[in-house]
């Protein structure tokens, strides 16, 4: 699956994060192992 613009990705062993700035194929890896994508934050809504 390519990476897409703008999703962030953590490292599971130290907690790093990477911004993807720049789409394209490969797998984002960090400390030998693969990075997970991180899901959206939830903002609380202003009613």
């Amino acid at each position: 699956m390519p990476n897409q613009l703008g999703k962030r990705f953590q490292c599971e062993v130290c907690g790093t994060e990477v911004l993807c700035i720049k789409p394209g194929e490969g797998q984002v890896a960090c400390c030998a192992v693969p990075m997970q994508l991180q899901q959206p934050k939830v903002l609380p809504s202003a009613d």
